[in-house]
């Protein structure tokens, strides 16, 4: 996993949207 893919993924979590991350 890339920094960047973690920066998203964490972003994405706090927002609370995990999933749109894993379809992806």
């Amino acid at each position: 996993m890339s920094q960047a893919d973690y920066l998203f993924t964490s972003e994405s979590v706090s927002e609370g949207h995990p999933d749109k991350v894993c379809d992806r």
